[in-house]
C-alpha cells in the first residue's frame, strides 16, 4: 500500500475532500506536498503541467471512474480537461499525486486502486 502522497490539492471547506481525509489518515496515508484549492486556483494551462509524467489518471465523477492510460493511450487535451477540471474552470480537489499515478475526485473504490 502507498503510504505516501507526492502532492495533494485540496480545500479544507469540500465535503468530498473531507471523506478523502477521512480515508487516508486512518491507512497512515501522509502528503509530501498539500496545496489549498481555496488560495491557489488551478486554471487549464496548469492542470496539464501536473499531468507532466502522469502514466495513469484516475478522476471520479459522482460514481463515475473513468481510468485513462496517458502513457499508451493519451486522448487530448479537452478530453481531459473534461474529466478534471470542475464548473469554476479550476482544477477539482481533492486531486492526489502519487508517483506516476493522479486521482482526481473521491470514491472509495478509486483510493482502493491507488492506496490498496
Amino acid at each position: 500500500m502507498a503510504k505516501q502522497i507526492d502532492w495533494l490539492y485540496h480545500r479544507n471547506s469540500c465535503t468530498t475532500c473531507k471523506r478523502a481525509q477521512a480515508y487516508l489518515v486512518p491507512a497512515g496515508v501522509t502528503a509530501a506536498t498539500v496545496v489549498n484549492a481555496t488560495k491557489e486556483r488551478i486554471d487549464a494551462k496548469k492542470a496539464l503541467q501536473h499531468l507532466a509524467g502522469v502514466e495513469k489518471l484516475i478522476a471520479v465523477k459522482g460514481k463515475r471512474i473513468e481510468t485513462l492510460d496517458l502513457k499508451h493511450d493519451r486522448p487530448d487535451d479537452d478530453a481531459i480537461l473534461a474529466l478534471i477540471m470542475g464548473p469554476t474552470g479550476n482544477l477539482r480537489a481533492p486531486t492526489a499525486k502519487v508517483g506516476t499515478t493522479m486521482v482526481v475526485g473521491f470514491t472509495d473504490d478509486a483510493y482502493r486502486q491507488v492506496f490498496g
